[in-house]
């Protein structure tokens, strides 16, 4: 399994270095972040070895066994749903939480940060699609949303965060990329004081490098690295 894993980190990042250089950008610009829900502490040993620095999970328990396993210093996201009474365990976890999407649940994570004396960085998940089946808040209301978290102490707004819809062909992925992309832009525009809006989130192992094209800082990376989940 070693081998595999460290071979196939490899060649993402080979893939991500010359997409990268296709948009005149940097490979140390992109944060490879993979994706480790439901695979072994031995396997994100292995990919610790092979040089990952940032681990994304879905579920609070899965992550909270392999966190307290695992003694290196990486950098562990939260990249799934999450349900508002498991934040005050997710502020404990997690240095990013990628899927903040309602007031309810920032307001609850900067209460629980703040016993803790934390400081918790979050993206914003945008539904960019529309589809009813996935989380996130629709793009019109963004800004809003983010302008009523800025008040908030606890919390540091770092980007946002989208999942395009399944596709074959990865140039499908790429208009919503873009909006997100534009999205980022227009919530700059506003100004909001104390929002830093560097990060865009997006893009998986079947169109990542379409990603990158589009202005993605973090893309999050599971099947390529660890292989099919079982």
């Amino acid at each position: 399994m070693e081998a595999n894993i460290a071979a196939n980190i490899d060649k993402i990042r080979q893939r991500i270095a010359a997409a990268a250089a296709r948009c005149n950008r940097l490979p140390d610009s992109i944060k490879l972040l993979a994706v480790s829900k439901t695979f072994s502490s031995f396997a994100v040993e292995q990919a610790i070895n092979a040089g990952i620095t940032a681990f994304g999970e879905n579920y609070i328990q899965e992550a909270k066994e392999k966190i307290n396993s695992i003694e290196k210093l990486v950098e562990w996201h939260m990249i799934g749903h999450l349900q508002t009474n498991k934040a005050k365990y997710a502020v404990n976890l997690f240095k990013y939480i990628h899927s903040v999407d309602r007031l309810e649940l920032a307001q609850e994570i900067n209460k629980r940060a703040g016993l803790i004396n934390r400081k918790i960085n979050i993206l914003i998940e945008i539904n960019i699609s529309g589809e009813k089946t996935k989380f996130g808040i629709a793009p019109i209301h963004a800004a809003n949303l983010i302008r009523d978290i800025s008040a908030l102490e606890n919390l540091s707004v770092k980007g946002l965060m989208t999942m395009a819809p399944y596709s074959e062909n990865p140039e499908n992925s790429r208009p919503y990329f873009a909006e997100l992309r534009n999205l980022q832009q227009n919530i700059i525009n506003e100004g909001i004081p104390g929002i830093q809006m560097e990060n865009l989130s997006m893009g998986m192992t079947d169109d990542f490098e379409v990603a990158i094209e589009e202005g993605a800082t973090i893309v999050r990376i599971g099947r390529a690295i660890f292989g099919e989940r079982k």
